[in-house]
């Protein structure tokens, strides 16, 4: 970051001057040292003028930088020039003790010992804005006196020596930390600059008012929290010093489950009353300066920044699932607030704040979803379920329109006679970039996006189409089945929509057969008046997946229901289940009671169809007969498998006329 690169700069610009002249300082010091000594030898005085000539370079240098304006233009070759001049004087100083003749460190040299080692720790603790410069002069110094006291390898020197390698390694890693703490601190002012200037230019009035109403734009009034907007501006900061100091930002979406119900059974004081203590938990469960917000409505987000930012969210997810156990007292009341959690992280899952939010929305929404009361990290599966999703509910509308989704069609044969009996209608899409769609994405996804009306009436119309043609293929009295989900009554009139269509193709009710499952019946409210009003139309109602649910017998006799068909989880290798066969028996003789059809579904083998109308099953379904077809593949299946007299009649004309 160029700002982060300028405050460095500006750094060792301001202590500069103090620098070259501690450092003229010393040398004079040392050669006064050496006079002393009656060691100033010819090559004492060359080294002398060399240290001289490297700091007059080094003022050279930084009035060139400064006159040329490349302190502020090109900040970092700046730094590199200015750390090349550390290091050419700290080498200078790291020469000193091998030209000094029988150099002794801890004896009569021990001044210039002591001048060396004092100027490499102050360059590094003066200089923390950037370590590069601060090493460049200290290292040379320090591995040179390292090097000398175990050279002379006598017992102290070595020992002084091996401390000294230690004290390198400190300022090394003193020197990384320092400079990372510089840089975050920067960091952080940058960010806060750029935000008070974007405020500044937006609305000037802010800046004027007073620390309550800055404290109120970035609360949530209710809980005290931090707010959506302070949450947002956070997460996108904290990213972006992630990205500086290569850290990780992990976030934690909380949703409180069955809110709703409360505000809707106690009143909205007591929902604010219930959400005031649900963040007071929060917050007393989380004290490591992560960032606790209220996103809104009953969700709640921390940010976690720093150290093992993922591991730490995670604890903090587990310490409050294991507190939501715990009753909530508020207002001489008490109730368990379950709360499911979602969790992503920088970079892991996400590149910038957007996308972090949306992972933890998934992971959220993946965690209600499932059990519940639960942590869900992202999974890329996700995501990639999420745009599935997206694609599927984007391009049902036009699939329903042209024709591209429609309806394929399974035989239901006698299971004696063989005879064809029927027909189901099931829901089939082959996408163009997502390839086959299964039924239950097909209907959920049209149930999203408000399109189950259209999506049924698709399908009844495919029905409508083949049922009129049925007469001409020698199945006259043959019906067509389509499943009608329980949730469509409480989303339109399903009697209006299907009077509409038969109207439309000139189709009796009669010869359509409504499947509804199981759970429909239970509700009476919901289902009853619709499916009176089918009933008296003249549709034939069929109970779909018998014996999965709680159907009410009341209601079996009250519609006057005309089909029970049994769920393929009874069928499969009932040949092999006597348990299966006991079941399918007690709802054949519970059907032949109330006058019943009886259908069951999923039959795959002979044996199994042979065991099947031993217990008294007259219908059947299954790939054992026919895998789901399109409505152009059923002329040939049904000339093959149901060659009426009439069919052939007609059949043999069409060859007659052709010849």
């Amino acid at each position: 970051m160029p700002a982060v690169l300028q405050a460095q700069v500006a750094d060792i610009v301001e202590g500069y001057p103090s620098t070259l002249a501690l450092n003229a300082f010393t040398l004079t010091v040392s050669m006064i040292v050496l006079r002393l000594l009656d060691q100033t030898s010819w090559i004492v005085w060359l080294w002398f003028g060399c240290a001289g000539m490297c700091i007059a370079a080094r003022a050279y240098m930084m009035n060139a930088l400064k006159r040329r304006g490349m302190l502020l233009s090109a900040p970092k070759a700046s730094l590199t020039i200015l750390s090349l001049g550390a290091l050419a004087i700290g080498m200078v100083w790291g020469a000193l003790p091998w030209i000094v003749p029988s150099f002794d460190p801890l004896g009569q040299h021990a001044p210039l010992f002591l001048i060396m080692g004092g100027m490499a720790a102050g360059s590094v603790i003066k200089q923390i804005g950037y370590t590069p410069l601060a090493l460049n002069f200290a290292i040379p110094i320090l591995l040179s006196l390292m090097g000398n006291l175990i050279y002379l390898w006598r017992a102290n020197e070595v020992l002084m020596g091996l401390c000294l390698s230690l004290m390198i390694l400190v300022f090394i890693r003193r020197s990384i930390w320092a400079e990372r703490m510089f840089v975050s601190n920067q960091v952080a002012r940058h960010q806060a600059t750029a935000l008070a200037d974007s405020l500044t230019r937006a609305n000037s009035d802010i800046l004027r008012q007073n620390s309550r109403l800055e404290a109120l734009a970035n609360r949530d009034t209710l809980t005290g929290l931090a707010n959506r907007v302070f949450f947002h501006g956070r997460l996108a900061g904290d990213i972006a010093r992630a990205k500086v100091v290569d850290e990780q930002v992990a976030l934690l979406i909380f949703d409180v489950e069955r809110f709703q119900s409360i505000n809707d059974t106690l009143g909205h004081s007591a929902g604010d009353a219930l959400l005031q203590e649900i963040a007071s938990r929060i917050s007393s469960l989380i004290e490591d300066g992560s960032l606790i917000a209220r996103l809104g409505g009953d969700e709640f987000a921390v940010i976690v920044s720093g150290s093992a930012a993922l591991e730490r969210a995670r604890s903090h997810a587990a310490s409050v699932l294991e507190a939501s156990r715990q009753p909530i007292h508020w207002h001489q009341r008490q109730a368990v607030v379950g709360l499911s959690v979602g969790l992503a992280a920088y970079p892991d899952h996400a590149d910038n704040a957007e996308e972090l939010l949306a992972c933890a929305d998934m992971a959220l929404y993946d965690a209600k979803r499932g059990d519940r009361r639960q942590l869900r990290e992202f999974d890329p599966d996700l995501r990639r379920n999420a745009e599935r999703k997206r694609i599927i509910e984007q391009d049902l509308e036009r699939a329903i329109q042209t024709g591209a989704l429609g309806a394929w069609f399974q035989p239901q044969v006698d299971l004696v006679s063989r005879r064809i009996t029927g027909f189901e209608a099931l829901v089939r899409w082959q996408h163009p970039q997502l390839g086959f769609i299964a039924p239950p994405e097909i209907v959920n996804a049209a149930r999203d996006v408000h399109l189950s009306e259209q999506l049924t009436a698709r399908i009844a119309t495919d029905a409508c189409i083949l049922a009129r043609r049925l007469p001409s293929l020698g199945l006259d009295d043959v019906t067509v089945a389509l499943n009608v989900s329980p949730r469509e009554f409480a989303l339109y009139s399903v009697p209006c929509m299907l009077q509409a269509v038969v109207e439309r193709h000139g189709v009796e009710p009669s010869a359509l057969e409504i499947e509804i499952t199981e759970e429909a019946i239970l509700d009476p409210a919901l289902a009853d008046e619709q499916l009176k009003k089918l009933e008296q139309a003249g549709y034939k109602l069929a109970v779909d997946d018998f014996g999965m649910g709680h159907s009410s017998l009341a209601y079996l006799i009250s519609l006057k229901v005309d089909r029970l068909k049994i769920d393929r989880s009874f069928v499969k290798d009932v040949a092999r289940s006597e348990t299966n066969q006991k079941l399918i028996s007690t709802m054949v003789t519970l059907g032949q009671s109330l006058a019943l059809e009886i259908v069951v579904e999923g039959v795959e083998t002979p044996e199994d169809a042979a065991i099947l109308a031993r217990l008294g099953c007259s219908t059947a379904q299954g790939y054992l007969f026919a895998r789901p077809m399109p409505a152009g593949a059923l002329d040939s299946w049904i000339a093959q498998h149901q060659p009426t007299t009439s069919l052939k009649r007609k059949m043999k004309s069409k060859h007659l006329s052709v010849a």
